[in-house]
């Protein structure tokens, strides 16, 4: 079949594409390195004759021309599943609301519950047989094209062709129109920098780790910071399942540590769900096909994750009370990122055998005045509760590790005020005694 006279004769302008949307419709941008940039651009020059559109997104790094054109918001409404710091500080200004869900729960929304009026996401140039590859946004996007009325791919020179399970690929015959144009080179998030504490956290996890474990790794310096101790660990034959595939997983495969080989679900194939980092990551990522991308509703499915022998789990937080629960997305009622896949993980970590799932906090934090804050709280007011301490297992700050299962109240009092900062304990005592899960026989 001739698929490319097909492409040609779907192929717009992007200023062309986007006079399909109408006011009052729902477009969808997808996640990460799917936004599609020039028609982003090119619907935020049709502001004023537009109203009431809603846009969701996750985790978008690059600047939103239909956010940032529009403060009124009469025009453009922005909605993120989850937050990168872009859209964080969009947030702040009151341009983005948050979508509440956890990961594999979004594309069944769209299926049951969401109306999607037009699809824009950037893809791979289209392959001898008609292929479009969805590349680093592959967990959510085909759920998502599947639901529009109106599908708009933007090809991107530069995004790199993901081998994938199912549903990693869109077909010409499934798309509406086409937008090519030059782009500039990828997005990159390098890891940041562990700090000492990130270190001594680390060091205190690796050794519930063993030879043939199967790692998530959550985003942020914390988990990375793991990833990278493991690289120079003596631990072999480990594999990847992981919701986020970043530069920590090339680094412990380039330390020959991420071999993928005793995967008892998915022998010798890294899995993931979305990936963004450095250029040497998507390079790696690139035709491989020791990885495999696939929608999050496989991926993060605690069934299939509690499947796999010897998962470990690691993931941060912002704050976690004295109850064990877990604030991992706001701080107070101030929105900081989402629920992401952190529950998913901690469930079905917990169903494996031999898995283990770690929730990972520095015990303090120092903020913009220099006031240092525990973030071990008596109770929470206002924090938005990612994971409900019935699913909390392994809690590290860099006094130690402790596993709440099966704890009561005031043994997972005493638990957390042991690794609380000092300067902190005797105040989370005297709340924990007023809120009755403190015995006196506890040490102190």
């Amino acid at each position: 079949m001739d698929f490319y006279s097909e492409y040609r004769s779907k192929l717009r302008t992007p200023e062309q594409a986007v006079q399909c949307v109408k006011s009052g419709d729902w477009i969808d941008y997808t996640s990460q390195l799917g936004f599609p940039i020039l028609l982003d651009r090119a619907l935020s020059k049709r502001r004023d004759e537009l109203f009431d559109v809603k846009i969701r997104g996750n985790l978008i790094f690059n600047k939103l021309e239909t956010v940032e054109n529009d403060p009124s918001r009469e025009h453009f409404i922005y909605n993120s599943w989850h937050c990168s710091g872009y859209e964080r500080s969009l947030c702040d200004r009151g341009l983005c609301n948050f979508i509440p869900m956890v990961f594999r729960n979004v594309v069944p929304y769209y299926t049951h519950f969401l109306t999607v009026n037009v699809a824009m996401v950037s893809v791979t140039p289209m392959d001898k047989h008609g292929y479009f590859n969805l590349s680093c946004s592959t967990g959510v996007s085909k759920g998502i094209i599947d639901k529009a009325d109106i599908v708009i791919v933007e090809v991107n020179e530069h995004l790199p062709w993901l081998c994938g399970g199912f549903d990693e690929v869109v077909h010409i015959s499934q798309v509406d129109y086409v937008v090519e144009g030059e782009h500039e080179p990828l997005f990159e998030l390098p890891i940041a920098e562990p700090s000492e504490l990130d270190k001594k956290i680390a060091a205190s996890i690796v050794p519930y780790i063993q030879d043939g474990a199967c790692l998530q790794l959550g985003i942020g310096s914390m988990p990375n910071s793991v990833g990278n101790m493991i690289a120079n660990s003596d631990l072999k034959d480990l594999s990847m399942h992981t919701e986020l595939c970043s530069d920590a997983y090339y680094d412990l495969y380039a330390a020959g540590k991420l071999t993928n080989a005793r995967n008892n679900m998915h022998r010798n194939k890294g899995m993931f769900g979305m990936a963004f980092g450095t250029k040497k990551l998507y390079e790696w990522l690139d035709h491989n096909p020791g990885l495999s991308v696939c929608p999050l509703e496989y991926v993060n499915s605690p069934e299939l994750i509690g499947s796999i022998d010897n998962m470990v789990a690691i993931n941060n937080c912002i704050a976690l009370d004295l109850y064990g629960q877990v604030s991992a997305e706001s701080s107070g009622t101030r929105h900081i990122s989402g629920t992401g896949g952190q529950l998913d993980f901690m469930t079905g970590a917990a169903k494996s055998k031999g898995g283990k799932a770690f929730i990972c906090l520095t015990s303090t934090f120092t903020d913009k005045k220099g006031q240092m804050h525990s973030r071990i709280v008596p109770h929470f007011g206002g924090d938005i509760v990612t994971t409900p301490r019935s699913e909390t297992y392994y809690v590290v700050t860099e006094y130690g590790v402790r596993n709440l299962v099966g704890r009561t109240t005031w043994e997972r009092a005493a638990m957390l005020v042991d690794l609380a900062h000092p300067a902190y304990r005797e105040e989370l005592i005297a709340a924990a005694e007023k809120q009755n899960i403190w015995r006196q026989s506890n040490k102190r």
